[in-house]
Formats: structure tokens, C-alpha cells, sequence
């Protein structure tokens, strides 16, 4: 169905309107039918700017059929109008639709009323998205002069039905000063912008964009089209009327702006409403709409927002140059000062970089490069003159492997990694105008693209340039509160720029199949040879984005304060400059990830596993860890601690009598302490004890410790755990110890949902809470039932469940990836109970819609699970009680 199938179908459906009566019932009919076909030719493929055309000239005529179905008096001086994204006959399948039936002055309102009285309910019952106004000239033109949306309005109308004269003399009247100066509506529309581009963060790489309003998107495209128009002073019929843009410039206005429709039509018609916004639940839909088949770049749902994403930098380019342009023409700021030269190829104008003359890149193409570095090395500059944007984008086919290679051009890319000054904006520019992608193309390949996933909230390359800017940030005094380890580090970095190449290639091989640290590295190897990094530097670098994740997973899924997990971390680590630029990256990376990954529970565990990694690379590595030497030496320290509180030996000896020896390898030796005197102290051994307190002496805050000693059962855990997600706490780490046959010693670290400091009142209700639950843990509440939000249950995934013993400790390890859902844990525990498996200790990892969470299991008896019939049974259960856990209804907290 082409436009020759499309004209048919309108024409069809123009007679069928004329043989119907003006009724909305019967017009509704054929416009429902219309729109079918409008939709099987898009899912056909064919263009949607035909489709949307097509439905405006639908809407035309069912409203032309109601109004001339009536008597309108003195019909010369009375007109209906469409505005808006309406009066450009630009209709997708549930646009709103504006309408103003617009009167002369003069007139007599009273003359119309029983006429609109008939006329406006016909326009209710189409069950269209009508907004109507009635007003005469110089009333829309008052309400203009004071609301920027009408004035904007005014600009792009049409006649429907009655007086085209009255239009135009309306709209010559919008078109002048008397509404808003050029000048005013330019600033308006400007300010504007700005402040719905700061509504989405100032990105074009919102998760779920929202393809009319997000930055990049068709509003920036009308906005370019309004200030035109106003500027200009005329309604131009199309782009080639804007002289200002370039054939290509004009090409990615309209390739964006088609392609943008194409979403907002899929949508539409998947929605069955004005929906915008590409929600994760749509996507996919959208994909195979717009006929995305998956791929080895990536699925057919990150191929489709890869490209969305990259016409949203392109236009979000166009915008910089288009406002630029007009800020010279419309402000005055093209009255220049005094250039001020930096070289023979740069200058300085009006605080703006602009080549000295227009072939500049064509003479000298290490200028595409050098440009930047000029900008790094004068903070004063504001940005880069339009025409020199428009120049670089000609000649930026002139970075080639030649290129590439060039000394000048390597030499000036790692000066530009040198010099003090805020990177990551340099970076974004380069990206912006297309030369970072291009001077190093293994960036071009991540540029847009997408995991489709909740963990990661940017694309590639925007988490990229956030790294980079928190390695910039941790060197101001005012990230020492947040990061104050890290903000020590960067200072005594050897080389800063080693860091910054760390953070540009960390995930530079993301999207290609494979393990992205071995590529990564492969990569940054050639990229550090090419430009000419001494081997140990190479190596460093190399090293550091192959082993980039290896201490947030050793901090996150391992114990930093069991010293064999220190140990074993401690061997991969070649220095300690190694570790300072390791710890570094790590927490940049974290915090850039997803804001809200970063938390002070996380910054705790990462500076106690590098802290206690110094303490053991300064003892040295050559033997091997001594266990009872280790015990010995925690028990004389924290004995010291305990008897100048006035404790003896004998009650000391008799309690830690009772405990197993691998609680004295868990636990600083002031923690150990705390919990022995807090036990000495408990008199009821039959009452269950609950203490809360900070968590990691208040370094983590916001995160609480809570101490359980009660009778033993096996119900505990899935008992507190309940328990604990009922009063909204996410929980992070879980041990349990057994304290003689009959007693049991557990610790919880928990935090309120939204992460706010727990207050007294609330510790003390918690206490409350678990002391009552606690008092017999095998008649637990009902585990909660709680919503499973909506993004949470687009990525779903089967839950996997592995088992591995650790011969050492003679322990099972079990690791649940699930997707993340209210109840989880309590449902955990509840499994284990029923299979009569004994916990020990959980760590817990939330990561985005994904949990990775690892329990230290045994068997009744304290050993290891070597049946393998009980492993597949116990992983069947979790499977079962787990998957549909995000499927069963609400039932509240």
C-alpha cells in the first residue's frame, strides 16, 4: 500500500463520509476503519509521513462534515482552525487534536452561541483528544501576548471550515510584534527548551526517552521550526525555505524527524493511546513494528534505540548550531569583537573558537584534534563558532588510519588527556561533533548503544564520559565527603591520564560477544602502542581494564573481612599503585553506573577490602594464610578490649567455648568484642536479645547492624527475614553462627527502603518487631505480598541457582540470580527451611531488576552438600517459589 494505495483509501473514505449522515456515531465508524488501513500500511512499510497526513485529512473531513451539517450565520466572519502539531496536518493515530473556532471583532458572539451549542457536543462524541477554543481576533492575540504555548500555537494554523481571510488576518497579527517581539519569543522559546531539557537530566540517553519531549527529539525539532517561522516572518511550505542549513543539515532534520514519527506511530498503535514514551514493556513491540531483527551488534530492541539515541545526538548537534545562528542573528552577537588569536589556525570571537580561515581542517587536519585542545587549555572559551562545527563535520572524513597514526595527532590527543581541566566535557564534544568516534572507532561502535537491562541506566558511551567525569570530580575538595578514600587516591596517582585511558576503554568492547575485560584490554593495549605509552604503562593500563570488575565483585559477593577472601584477592593485585588506580576506577565506575547502585554500604565494603589488602601486601604474600594464628592473635586483641570493661577471663573462655571458630575469622576485632560483651551481658539466655546499632562504626550510613541471639531454629532466617522486608528494610548481608546446640548468634545489615537514616523511634519499633517474631520463629507471619512494579516485570528472567563446596571451610555455596521482587529473601529462606538446609551467611547484591545474591549453606550436620539429588532439589524449589513470585496479586505489606 503506497501513496497511490493511500490516496485511494482516502478518497474511499471522503465518499463513504458524504454518503453517511453527520452523525459522530456513524463518522467514528469510518474513521476506525480508515485508521486500520493507515496501520496495516505502516506495518507494511510504508512512509509514515504519507500515514500521518493521510489521518489529518481524515480528521479534516469528518469535522468539515459536522460543521457544515450546520447553519452558521454571517458565515464570512467566522472560521475553524487547527493549531498545533494539528495545523502542520501532522496526526498520528492518537494525537490531540487543537481546534479554534475563530470570530471576527465586531461581531456579535450571541449570533453563534445556539449554533456552537449544536456544533461543540458533535465534536465530544467522536471521542477524538479535542481541545477547542472560541475567542475572536484580538482576544487570541491579547491571550498570545501573554502565553508563549498560544503565541507558538498561532504560528502553524489552518482553515477547516469557514473564513480563510479571518485566518490571515489573524496570523498577521501573530506574526508581529504584538504578541512577541522576535526577540522575546527567540528568548522564550529558548529558555523554554532549556528548562525541559533539565526535566530529563540535560541527556539524550534517557532509559525510556520520550521521542516528542526527551532532549533530541521532535520538540526540538519544532522548536528549531517555530523560532524559524517567527523569525522569518512567513509559513514556509517546507525546509528548503531555510537557507541557513546545509543540504546535509536539512537531511538529518528530516531522516530524525521521520524516523521519529515512525516510533511515535508504533507507539500509538501499541498503546492504543497518545503514549510517547518508549517504556521498556513497548519496546520490543516497537522493534519488531519498525521490522529490527536481532543481530551480532546487539538485539533487535538495542539496535532500535541504538539508532534513536544516535539521531538524538545528531539533532541534538543541529540544535547547537541552528541556536548558535540565531543567537548572532536575533541577539546582535554577531557584532564581534577583537578576535583574539591563539594560533595561526584559532581564534577567539565573542568568547567563542573559530578557525582563522575556512580551510583550516583541509590544510591542517590535526586541527580536527587540536581544536579541542585549545578549548581544554582556555576555560574561558564558551563553545565552538557554528560555521567551524559545519567545518569540522565537512572535512571529519579526513580522520583516517593515516590519521590516526599521525604523531601530531597522537601527541595532541594525550596532551588533551594532560591538562588539568574538566575532561569529560571535552570528551562529550568530540563525541558530539562526531571526532571522538571517529578518531578512535572502537568508541564509535558503543556510541548509543544500549543494555537493555534496569542495572545499566545509560548507554555505553554517556556511562563512559560519567566515569570520566567522576575521575575530574573526585580531584575537587567537595567529593571527599561522598568518596573520601577515593578523593585521597587520585591525588597520589602517578600519571592521571592512565586512569582517564582506563576509563574510556573499561567497556569499550561491550556488545561484541566475549568477555569485554579480555577484548577491552586488547583493545587499550593497541591503543596505548599507537600513542606511544611506555610498556609499564601499557601493561598497567592493560591490566586495569581487564580486572575493572574484579574488586566490586570481590567486595559485593565475597567477605572483606574473612582474610582468606583478602588473601586471594590480594595475590591478583601486582602494587600497590596497582590498587590505588584499581580502587579508583572501581568506585568511579560504580557511580556511574546507576545512581542508585552507589551507596554507602558499597563504599564501606570496597575501603575495607582495600584497606585490609594494604595491611596484608605490607606483611607480604610468600605464605600462606595461618588460621589458628589468626584466631589466636583476634582472640588476645579483643580479650584486651573486653577486660578493661571488667570482664574475666573465665566468662570469656566459657562463651567463646560455645562459639565455632570461624566466627572469630568474620569480624573486626572491636565488632567481636561488642557482641561478646552484649552477650555477657544478656542475662535471659531463653529471651531472645536484639541490639541495633551502626553499621561499620558509621561508616556506612544510613545502613544498620542488628544483632539476634535467641534459641536456635531453623526458622530464623526466613523468620527475620519476613519479618524485616514487612517493615520496608532492604536487607545486605546476613550471617548466622550457632552458639552451642541450643542458641544462635545471627547479624543483619539493613537499610530503609528509600534510604533515609533509621531514627530511634524506628530502631526501637524494629526491636519491637523482631523480638515479638523472634519469640517463636516457627509461627512466622505470612511472607509479604507486595506489587512487583512495572519495569521490574518487563525483566523477568528464570531464576538460576549454582552450587559449588568449598573444601576448605567445608561448605556448600549456593549463588540465586533472580530477577528482583518484594519477598525474595523470606521466600529463600523459607525454601531452605523445608529442606531442612542450615544457612550460615548470605550476601546480598541488588543489582538493577537483578539480584546476585551468594548463601553459605550445609547440611543438617554442619558439612558440605554432596548430594547431588538434594542440589537439584533445592534449586527446583527456589525456581518454583521464585518465578512465580512477581505473578501472584497484591495483597499489601
Amino acid at each position: 500500500m503506497m501513496q497511490a494505495s493511500v490516496d485511494a483509501s482516502l478518497s474511499e473514505f471522503t465518499r463513504a463520509l458524504a454518503r453517511s449522515e453527520p452523525k459522530p456515531a456513524e463518522l467514528r465508524k469510518h474513521l476506525a476503519a480508515l485508521q486500520a488501513e493507515l496501520d496495516e500500511a505502516f506495518d507494511a512499510g510504508v512512509d509514515v509521513e504519507l500515514l500521518i497526513h493521510a489521518r489529518s485529512a481524515a480528521v479534516d473531513a469528518v469535522i468539515q462534515r459536522l460543521w457544515n451539517s450546520q447553519s452558521w450565520p454571517e458565515g464570512e466572519r467566522i472560521a475553524l482552525l487547527a493549531s498545533g502539531g494539528y495545523g502542520r496536518g501532522e496526526l498520528l493515530p492518537h494525537s490531540d487534536i487543537d481546534l479554534l473556532v475563530l470570530m471576527d471583532d465586531g461581531c456579535d458572539p450571541e449570533a453563534y452561541r445556539d449554533t456552537l451549542e449544536r456544533f461543540v457536543p458533535l465534536l465530544w462524541d467522536l471521542k477524538l483528544d479535542i481541545g477547542l477554543s472560541v475567542r475572536t481576533v484580538s482576544e487570541t492575540i491579547s491571550q498570545a501576548a501573554s502565553d508563549i504555548t498560544i503565541a507558538t500555537n498561532l504560528l502553524e494554523t489552518r482553515t477547516i471550515a469557514g473564513s480563510e481571510q479571518l485566518r490571515r488576518k489573524m496570523s498577521e497579527r501573530a506574526y508581529s510584534d504584538e504578541t512577541f517581539t522576535d526577540r522575546a519569543f527567540y528568548l522564550a522559546k529558548r529558555e523554554e527548551q532549556r528548562a525541559r531539557h533539565e526535566k530529563y537530566g540535560d541527556t539524550e540517553y534517557n532509559l525510556e526517552p520520550n521521542v516528542k519531549t526527551s532532549p533530541g527529539s521532535l520538540r526540538d525539532i519544532q522548536t528549531l521550526n517555530w523560532i524559524t517561522r517567527r523569525h522569518f516572518g512567513f509559513d514556509p511550505e517546507g525546509r528548503e525555505d531555510y537557507s541557513f542549513l546545509t543540504p546535509d543539515e536539512r537531511k538529518l532534520l528530516t531522516d530524525g524527524e521521520r524516523f521519529l514519527w515512525q516510533l511515535r506511530w508504533a507507539l500509538h498503535s501499541l498503546a492504543g493511546r497518545n503514549e510517547n514514551r518508549l517504556l521498556f514493556d513497548l519496546q520490543l513491540g516497537v522493534a519488531e513494528k519498525l521490522r529490527y531483527e536481532d543481530g551480532a551488534d546487539g538485539s533487535k530492541v538495542e539496535r532500535m534505540m541504538q539508532r534513536y539515541y544516535r539521531y538524538a545526538l545528531g539533532l541534538a548537534e543541529l540544535n547547537d548550531v541552528v541556536l548558535q545562528y540565531y543567537d548572532q542573528v536575533i541577539l546582535g552577537e554577531s557584532a564581534q569583537s577583537t578576535p583574539i588569536p591563539l594560533n595561526k589556525r584559532f581564534q577567539i570571537v565573542n568568547d567563542y573558537i573559530e578557525v582563522t580561515h575556512d580551510r583550516v581542517f583541509g590544510h591542517y587536519p590535526f586541527a580536527l584534534i587540536e581544536i579541542f585542545l585549545m578549548m581544554a587549555q582556555h576555560p574561558e572559551i564558551r563553545g565552538i563558532r557554528a560555521s567551524t562545527i559545519r567545518l569540522m563535520r565537512e572535512e571529519r572524513h579526513l580522520i583516517d588510519d593515516d590519521f590516526r597514526s599521525d604523531l601530531r595527532v597522537t601527541s595532541l590527543f594525550m596532551e588533551i588527556l594532560k591538562t588539568p581541566h574538566a575532561l569529560h566535557k571535552t570528551l562529550s564534544r568530540m563525541k558530539r561533533y562526531g571526532i571522538l568516534g571517529r578518531y578512535l572507532p572502537e568508541f564509535g561502535r558503543i556510541v548509543g548503544k544500549m543494555q537493555h537491562d534496569l542495572f545499566h541506566i545509560y548507554t555505553v558511551d554517556a556511562h563512559t564520559i560519567k566515569v570520566i567525569r567522576n575521575m575530574v570530580s573526585l580531584q575537587s575538595p567537595s567529593s571527599f565527603e561522598k568518596f573520601p578514600l577515593a578523593s585521597r587516591l587520585v591525588h597520589r596517582l602517578p600519571k592521571l591520564e592512565l586512569l582517564y585511558i582506563a576509563g574510556l576503554y573499561h567497556d569499550i568492547a561491550k556488545g561484541r560477544g566475549g568477555d569485554h575485560s579480555e577484548l577491552g584490554a586488547e583493545e587499550v593495549e593497541a591503543f596505548c602502542r599507537r600513542h606511544h605509552l611506555s610498556e609499564r604503562d601499557t601493561r598497567l593500563v592493560s591490566w586495569l581494564v581487564r580486572h575493572h570488575l574484579l574488586m566490586s565483585m570481590t567486595a559485593q559477593r565475597k567477605d572483606p573481612s574473612d582474610p582468606e577472601v583478602v588473601h586471594e584477592f590480594a595475590r591478583m593485585i601486582d602494587s600497590q599503585v596497582h590498587l590505588d588506580y584499581l580502587y579508583t576506577l572501581t568506585v568511579c565506575d560504580i557511580s556511574a553506573t546507576n545512581p542508585k547502585l552507589w551507596n554507602t554500604w558499597r563504599g564501606a565494603l570496597l575501603r575495607q577490602l582495600y584497606t585490609e589488602t594494604v595491611r596484608v601486601m605490607r606483611k607480604g604474600l610468600d605464605s600462606p594464610l595461618d588460621r589458628l594464628g589468626w584466631i589466636q592473635a583476634t582472640q588476645s586483641e579483643v580479650r584486651e578490649i573486653l577486660q578493661s570493661q571488667g570482664f574475666g577471663d573465665a566468662e570469656i573462655d566459657a562463651l567463646w567455648s560455645r562459639l565455632e571458630p570461624e566466627y572469630f575469622m568474620q569480624d573486626s576485632t572491636t565488632e567481636i568484642a561488642w557482641q561478646t560483651a552484649a552477650l555477657l551481658r544478656h542475662s535471659d539466655a531463653q529471651q531472645p536479645l536484639v541490639l541495633i546499632r551502626d553499621a561499620k562504626g558509621g561508616a556506612a550510613q544510613g545502613y544498620v547492624q542488628i544483632l539476634i541471639h535467641t534459641p536456635a531454629s531453623e526458622a530464623l532466617f526466613a523468620a527475620t527475614t519476613a519479618t524485616l522486608e514487612q517493615l520496608g528494610l532492604n536487607i545486605a548481608e546476613a550471617r548466622i553462627y550457632s552458639h552451642s546446640s541450643d542458641q544462635t548468634l545471627s547479624t543483619f545489615v539493613v537499610a530503609a527502603e528509600d534510604g533515609h537514616p533509621l531514627s530511634h523511634a524506628e530502631r526501637r519499633h524494629i526491636k519491637t518487631e523482631l523480638a515479638e517474631a523472634l519469640d517463636d520463629p516457627g509461627d512466622f507471619s505470612e511472607i509479604i505480598h507486595r506489587r512487583t512494579s512495572r519495569k521490574l516485570k518487563h525483566f523477568a528472567f528464570p531464576t538460576e541457582v549454582t552450587f559449588s563446596n568449598d573444601t576448605v571451610h567445608q561448605r556448600t555455596l549456593m549463588e540465586v540470580i533472580t530477577p528482583d521482587r518484594p519477598g525474595l529473601l523470606a521466600r529463600i529462606g523459607r525454601v531452605l527451611l523445608d529442606l531442612g538446609i542450615r544457612l550460615v551467611s548470605a550476601r546480598i547484591a541488588t543489582l538493577g531488576e537483578r539480584v546476585e545474591d551468594v548463601f553459605v549453606i550445609t547440611d543438617p550436620a554442619g558439612g558440605p552438600i554432596r548430594d547431588a539429588e538434594l542440589c537439584a532439589k533445592t534449586a527446583n524449589a527456589l525456581k518454583s517459589a521464585l518465578d512465580n513470585l512477581g505473578q501472584e496479586p497484591d495483597r499489601g505489606r
